[in-house]
């Protein structure tokens, strides 16, 4: 079952819980979507939903921080390190090929 959360600021957030639920929101992700991961370490696809209007960049911070906050949370390893890596990315940089596993991504573009 995938998860959806709102933000403070209104914000809806999308979360799979597993690689089958991740693979799931790979698939149908909007343009509009941002992808949070916490980097090196197996977690939760976290995709926050903004508007059509809206970009990467003007997200606020507080926003930013909740996702991150549940990224981390979501993450077996990640919950127990005092600090991780979150990285994050428009839906529409994310590589899938046929070769990766359930859940898994690339990037199109390092940025």
């Amino acid at each position: 079952m995938v998860y959806f959360f709102t933000s403070s600021h209104g914000y809806l957030i999308y979360m799979g819980k597993d690689k089958f639920e991740n693979e799931d929101l790979i698939k149908y992700a909007w343009p509009e979507d941002i992808w949070f991961h916490v980097d090196n370490y197996s977690s939760a696809h976290i995709y926050l939903r903004l508007q059509k209007d809206e970009t990467i960049d003007t997200i606020p911070k507080e926003v930013v921080m909740e996702c991150c906050q549940i990224t981390k949370e979501h993450s077996i390893e990640g919950k127990k390190k005092d600090k991780v890596t979150i990285v994050y990315t428009d839906s529409q940089n994310l590589l899938k090929t046929g070769d990766m596993d359930v859940g898994q991504v690339s990037f199109k573009s390092e940025k």
